[in-house]
Formats: structure tokens, C-alpha cells, sequence
């Protein structure tokens, strides 16, 4: 299983918040496992830490760090993403939440989320505490 972490869930991450189940912190942390963030969730920080709207424990510039420590890898946004983004329905306006879906559907990974729309696009989702 090889899996792709919403925004939240990555703040969550390095935040160390409880919000985000254990199960979901095992799956991070578990080198064995292939893990994946958007560029779309990068962008979506960058853009909440400049307005204000986000605090981020070791700022931006950490993200790197712990992206490399456990062995997150940073998923581009590809042609056939954008493919897919365009076949999805609207139960959902949230463009970078559209683009993790379209990402997880294409490139066939489990995305940990804790938004209750993401599973009405596609099976593929855990959160569970």
C-alpha cells in the first residue's frame, strides 16, 4: 500500500496533533511504505503561513527536513492529474482537495484524510481513530 497524505494530515504531522489518528502516524512513519504529499499541499501551506491562518511547528522551512527524515516523497502535479480533475464531480469546491483526489485516483494511492467529501470520490481513503 503505498499512500498520500491530505494537507491536514501533514500539518497534523509535524504539529505532533492528536487530531490525526495513531494509525495514521504508523503508516507515516512506516519506511516500508511509500509516502506521498502533493505539491498542491505544499502550495496550500505557503499560502495559509503567509495570510496568517496557519502556525507550523518549526516553520516552513521544516517541512523539508521532516519530509526527508521520514522519507515523504513530493508528488508533481502531471498532465493526467489535471485529466482527471476534470471528470470529478462537484461534491466538493476545495481546488487543492480536488487535485490530492485526482492524484490518488491516478497514481492508485490511499490518501489519509479526515474529510468526509474525499470518500465520496473514491474508496481509497483511511481515518480512522
Amino acid at each position: 500500500m503505498d499512500i498520500l497524505l491530505d494537507t491536514h494530515a501533514l500539518i497534523w504531522f509535524i504539529n505532533g496533533d492528536k487530531q490525526l489518528p495513531d494509525k495514521a502516524i504508523n503508516l507515516i512513519k512506516d519506511l516500508t511504505i511509500n509516502c506521498f504529499v502533493s505539491v498542491a499541499s505544499i502550495w496550500e501551506i505557503a499560502i495559509k503561513l503567509s495570510l496568517g491562518k496557519l502556525e507550523l511547528n518549526g516553520g516552513f522551512e521544516d517541512i523539508s527536513k521532516i519530509m526527508s527524515q521520514f522519507d515523504i516523497e513530493l508528488l508533481p502535479i502531471t498532465f493526467e492529474h489535471i485529466q482527471k480533475l476534470l471528470t470529478l464531480d462537484y461534491h466538493h469546491r476545495d481546488p487543492f482537495d480536488r487535485i490530492i483526489i485526482s492524484q490518488g485516483m491516478v497514481e492508485k494511492l490511499v490518501i489519509i484524510s479526515k474529510d468526509e467529501n474525499f470518500p465520496k470520490y473514491y474508496s481509497k481513503v483511511i481515518w480512522e481513530r
